[in-house]
């Protein structure tokens, strides 16, 4: 059972948001970086995976500059057996459906019979990418699951799905593509023994040409236009005084200022 994990590089949900007033967007200059919950959900049931079946390798996929290595490295860590790294000037700005042409054509170049992600990134919470992997692979797409079984023989995997009230069976044939969430299994931590054998490994570097992507392919379709923090919330009013006092103040604040009732 080969699997072939796509992973991105998101900051850490305790990083504090500021935006640059001088390019409307957020300040990503101090932020911390770490690999998306998410895909280390995936990470670890591709581990799980291979553990079951006793046999097949692992390859982590990630575009990204030079800092997306430190991500790479952690899964190799967590037990990956290779990383690819994506980057090139003409990945720079492209959205989602390019990036899913991009990590398509990178998965191609593996042996691989399932495909795993997580099942959104933290930071813009599209969940567009891995359907277009799918797409541009041609293979079936089964989202948001919390737990996965194979039958490498059988060439199929059975996949849990939690939906309101009831949990979803799906089975695919492989190979497939799954997006994971948070479910049957906690992502296991880097061992020592993993993160110094992890800094040994070399990681390639793919780029357009070595992808066979035409750039001209590479466009953005959607153009994020600013970042703007939420607007403040004013201060909170307290009235004081016996019920037959407030109740009246309450109910015509309620009408004339919030305009709720």
């Amino acid at each position: 059972m080969n699997t072939v994990v796509c992973v991105k590089q998101v900051p850490s949900t305790e990083t504090k948001i500021r935006v640059n007033t001088a390019t409307g967007f957020v300040d990503v200059t101090e932020f911390e970086w770490v690999v998306n919950p998410y895909d280390e959900y995936a990470m670890e049931t591709a581990l799980r995976l291979r553990e079951k079946a006793g046999t097949g390798a692992i390859t982590v996929i990630a575009l990204g500059p030079e800092r997306v290595k430190t991500a790479l490295r952690t899964c190799l860590a967590m037990g990956a057996d290779a990383a690819v790294q994506l980057t090139d000037p003409a990945f720079d700005g492209i959205d989602a459906l390019a990036v899913g042409r991009l990590l398509a054509a990178a998965v191609k170049r593996e042996p691989f019979d399932m495909v795993l992600c997580g099942k959104q990134a933290v930071d813009d919470d599209q969940a567009a990418v891995p359907p277009a992997i799918a797409h541009f692979l041609g293979i079936p797409h089964v989202s948001v699951v919390a737990e996965a079984t194979a039958d490498a023989s059988a060439r199929t995997v059975v996949a849990h799905r939690e939906i309101e009230g009831a949990t979803e069976v799906v089975n695919a044939p492989l190979p497939c593509l799954m997006t994971m969430q948070k479910g049957a299994y906690e992502p296991r931590y880097p061992t020592l023994k993993g993160m110094m054998a992890a800094k040994k490994k070399g990681i390639p570097v793919l780029g357009s040409a070595e992808l066979g992507i035409d750039p001209s392919l590479l466009i953005r379709r959607l153009v994020y236009v600013e970042d703007r923090l939420p607007p403040g919330r004013k201060t909170g009013r307290v009235l004081e005084g016996t019920p037959e006092e407030v109740v009246p103040e309450l109910v015509r604040l309620l009408h004339e200022e919030a305009k709720v009732l």
